[in-house]
């Protein structure tokens, strides 16, 4: 009797990154809309087919797509009232594949900081290679779960600006330096 060999199920989300593919297909998903809450237009290349894949492969992967969307609208809202309150550099942690820096409209003047892994970092630069920011961005390759190298970054913020904004939507495990 012959042996019945069957494929293995294909690991659709590999890593934590791969959850940023997820959410620019969200945003690309609502940028096509109508009547769209906000655009960005650089979310159906920052997805690709993989992040179409993670939405339309695991269980339930687009029956929260309304969270996410509101998710995006809220912190542009909350971006755009702090800038107005004096922000002068965000600081954006796990920032995977946010493109605010890009399709906000932002001062010239204005510090952005992306902090993420590696990989994630090279996969956007290569993606908006060919894409102006809209404000002074610099990214920072960090694994944020490195206590002693997130506190000593932390520790470089503090001559660069007189006030920091800092966002985050994917690292839940990050406490502040003790002083």
């Amino acid at each position: 009797m012959a042996e019945v060999q069957t494929a293995k199920p294909q690991t659709v989300v590999r890593n934590i990154s791969d959850t940023a593919r997820w959410a620019a297909y969200f945003r690309a998903q609502d940028t096509a809309r109508p009547d769209a809450v906000f655009h960005d237009p650089y979310a159906v290349r920052l997805s690709g087919q993989h992040g179409i894949d993670i939405a339309n492969t695991i269980p339930d992967g687009n029956k929260h797509a309304w969270a996410w969307v509101a998710r995006t609208y809220l912190f542009d809202y909350f971006i755009t009232q702090e800038l107005n309150q004096g922000v002068d550099l965000v600081l954006n942690l796990a920032a995977g594949l946010d493109a605010r820096p890009y399709r906000m409209k932002l001062p010239a003047a204005l510090q952005w900081i992306e902090v993420d892994l590696p990989e994630i970092l090279a996969y956007k630069e290569e993606i908006l290679a060919s894409e102006n920011p809209t404000c002074a961005l610099e990214r920072v390759r960090l694994d944020l779960s490195d206590v002693n190298a997130r506190r000593g970054f932390f520790a470089s913020l503090n001559q660069r600006a007189k006030k920091i904004l800092v966002i985050t939507k994917g690292c839940s495990s990050i406490s502040a330096p003790k002083r």
